[in-house]
């Protein structure tokens, strides 16, 4: 269940969560989700034993994800708050994000509506160069961020900003779906920047798979 204006699972949370369901998760296993929207990838990783906490700016977001643990019967730690700032605790041996990466016409993000849950600026990186500057501090020695992201935002550009702070990073899934709502009615933005082709009506997803093995250079 949803509350209104909380992002509900779609293409991207679906490839994300196969891509977690391979991942080994011993049972114990501190994870971390960015962005948890339901709650469903929290959930999903909690339903194999870890140990799970799951953050969102938005406060609809984080009574659904309560809701929704309660109903599975699953322990979940939901707070309220940005990341970067919140009492999440540190270090993880997963962290999960399907963040905002959208992009939109001007560079602040949106600070309410249902906006904040895609919306991340002119080049759509605003929230995932922050994940990727901040995952030495999210992750012990060892520990995996996995992270999907429309291609429209440069999966190399992320693969490289993860590479630079120590981490070894790599796409490992892919897919393509139609266009959304949201990115029809950017189309001709869109096309101003360069960001799409006239008549494009296919969107890339990847999924970058980051392990942090090392201290940077």
């Amino acid at each position: 269940m949803a509350l209104p204006g909380v992002y509900r699972p779609q293409g991207d949370t679906r490839l994300l969560a196969r891509v977690l369901a391979r991942e080994p998760l011993r049972p114990g296993a501190r994870v971390l989700e960015i962005g948890t929207g339901t709650g469903a990838l929290a959930l999903h990783a909690a339903a194999r034993g870890a140990r799970v906490t799951a953050v969102d700016v938005a406060w609809r977001a984080v009574v659904t994800a309560r809701l929704n643990a309660r109903r599975r019967r699953l322990p979940l730690r939901v707070v309220h708050g940005d990341f970067a700032a919140a009492d999440i605790g540190t270090p993880f041996d997963l962290v999960v994000s399907n963040p905002p990466y959208v992009p939109a016409p001007g560079t602040a993000l949106p600070s309410r509506g249902p906006e904040r849950a895609w919306d991340a600026g002119s080049d759509g990186r605003g929230v995932i160069d922050r994940i990727c500057a901040s995952a030495p501090s999210l992750l012990r020695p060892g520990g995996v961020l996995l992270m999907v992201h429309s291609g429209m935002c440069g999966a190399r550009q992320t693969v490289d900003g993860l590479t630079a702070v120590g981490l070894d990073a790599k796409v490992t899934a892919r897919t393509v779906v139609p266009w959304g709502p949201v990115l029809r009615s950017r189309r001709t933005w869109l096309q101003r920047q360069g960001l799409a082709a006239e008549g494009e009506e296919l969107e890339e997803l990847v999924v970058i798979r980051a392990q942090y093995s090392q201290a940077p250079a």
